[in-house]
């Protein structure tokens, strides 16, 4: 073989394998935007949430680690929604840590809306916690801003419906946690609020940036 043809055997080699290795990036980017094209079908085109008559939830800012988590919860039964559970079982592992980091990086503006006259009484609880009744202020965990941290969600701009519905229900939609899932830590203190606590606390974080 001469020289010539050998450099255009090489050429072509070189082409193909970068053509090889193009098509399985185009290929994941294009998944994830059809996946994410579905999360904003309900949590909105910027994934601030949706008010309707089942309210979706903000994920824009969210902590990633805790969003991994509960997509894991949904896909492990460790949390009851249907949807979500169906939903979270056609991702991979790859595609669930892409989508929380590409959410995390969002911030709109909260929907807010949340009724105002508690927002008040939320604050100090969000401050101060109830210590007669056992619960911790907010804030110990969620951050002074509810911003939270690492496995602790994010509450600020979170809707108001929807947090109302999550603490108000929590044995019911959250499971035991697991090693990775400190979730099971919140059972007691949504056992110990009751409905007008929680309403407060719900409206006064949906209105946090």
């Amino acid at each position: 073989m001469t020289i010539v043809g050998l450099n255009s055997v090489l050429r072509a080699a070189v082409l193909a394998a970068a053509i090889s290795a193009a098509f399985p990036v185009a290929a994941c980017a294009e998944e994830f935007q059809a996946k994410l094209l579905y999360c904003k079908t309900c949590h909105g085109l910027s994934a601030q949430g949706y008010r309707g008559y089942f309210p979706m939830p903000r994920l824009a800012g969210q902590q990633p680690q805790y969003l991994e988590n509960q997509l894991r919860a949904f896909i492990e039964r460790r949390r009851t929604n249907p949807v979500m559970a169906n939903v979270a079982h056609a991702l991979s592992p790859s595609m669930v840590s892409a989508l929380a980091a590409h959410f995390r990086n969002l911030d709109p503006r909260p929907i807010g809306g949340a009724p105002r006259q508690s927002v008040s009484t939320g604050k100090r609880i969000f401050d101060e916690g109830i210590p007669e009744a056992n619960v911790a202020a907010c804030s110990a965990c969620h951050g002074t801003d509810g911003h939270g941290q690492n496995e602790i969600p994010r509450l600020a701009g979170q809707l108001y419906e929807y947090t109302v519905g999550q603490l108000s229900g929590w044995s019911k939609v959250r499971g035991q946690g697991s090693a990775v899932d400190t979730s099971a830590i919140m059972a007691p203190t949504a056992h110990n609020l009751t409905r007008p606590q929680i309403e407060a606390v719900a409206a006064y974080v949906s209105n946090l940036p």
